[in-house]
């Protein structure tokens, strides 16, 4: 599933994009998405920010999947109504070989609804 309609900025330090809320998405219902999303905006972001990454080093796209855990997630909202639209920033806190510790944030308009941390696998760094 492809959750994120824009990158908005992507640099070294961080990467940021933004996602509005749709019918179409997992866990919509009622006119609106649970929270529990942001774990895979974060995610999508992540993955987003590995890609340019590897891209600049000359590298080609990942062959393999990567395993994400959720090390943190705290939600600031019950739902998030259909339509939103939700930004979410992403920066690499740690990286240790085929290991990555991700934080990210995500709101709508100026209201933060989540905070997020990943831990991330990704074999093809062994």
């Amino acid at each position: 599933m492809k959750l994120i309609d824009e990158v908005i900025e992507i640099n070294e330090r961080h990467c940021v994009t933004v996602s509005t809320v749709s019918p179409r998405w997992p866990l919509y219902e009622d006119g609106h998405v649970d929270p529990i999303i942001l774990v895979e905006l974060a995610a999508q972001t992540a993955g987003i920010n590995f890609g340019w990454h590897e891209m600049r080093e000359g590298k080609g796209a990942a062959k393999q999947g990567w395993l994400v855990g959720i090390k943190r997630a705290d939600f600031f909202c019950n739902k998030i109504p259909l339509g939103s639209a939700i930004v979410v920033t992403v920066e690499e806190q740690s990286k240790n070989g085929t290991y990555a510790t991700i934080s990210g944030t995500a709101q709508v308009g100026s209201d933060s609804v989540g905070r997020i941390e990943l831990q991330v696998f990704r074999p093809e760094h062994a």
